[in-house]
């Protein structure tokens, strides 16, 4: 005996749910090179799966400094033409932040915010 087909279609609706929030949480993996005093400088690859192998398109460098601030830059090579980012972030209570990304022709873009702590 089957379940009722409204059964199976909540299952279905609420398995693709959560696939999705778990695609959207998902961070990107930063692998430290180095660490100390200093901060962290930390490797973030950009990387594709598939059933047999992987494939890196590209990575991005970055620093961590224990106040929170932050540095990074990278190049991403999935695309038609590499796409370069830059960008920083600063520490404490109240962090702004901002970046940039060109591929040197058509694509650009800059992006700014705000994060509040409390």
């Amino acid at each position: 005996m089957g379940y009722p087909v409204p059964m199976n279609r909540s299952i279905l609706a609420s398995l693709g749910l959560a696939a999705c929030c778990a695609g959207a949480l998902a961070q990107p993996v930063k692998v430290p090179v180095e660490s100390g005093e200093q901060g962290t400088v930390y490797v973030s690859p950009n990387v594709s799966s598939t059933e047999t192998s992987a494939r890196t398109n590209g990575a991005t460098l970055g620093v961590r400094r224990p106040d929170g601030s932050a540095t990074y830059g990278g190049v991403d090579t999935s695309g038609v033409r590499p796409n370069y980012s830059l960008g920083g972030s600063t520490g404490g209570n109240t962090s702004f932040s901002a970046g940039a990304h060109s591929d040197g022709k058509n694509n650009a873009g800059i992006k700014a915010g705000v994060k509040i702590r409390y």
